[in-house]
């Protein structure tokens, strides 16, 4: 994750993982759904991603 910044979206997380932009969404929403990650952010290109670090 060297030289990652600002928040996490589909496209980093496709390009951090070498997959597919389509796998990147079902990884994430799966992360969502689990309490790991929190959605933030509007609806569609602009919707990021955040470590839910409260548990």
């Amino acid at each position: 994750m060297d030289g990652f910044e600002g928040n996490l979206t589909t496209s980093k997380y496709a390009g951090l993982t070498k997959s597919s932009s389509d796998t990147a969404l079902r990884d994430i929403t799966d992360l969502v759904e689990k309490g790991i990650l929190l959605k933030s952010g509007s609806r569609g290109r602009s919707t990021h991603y955040q470590l839910n670090i409260e548990g």
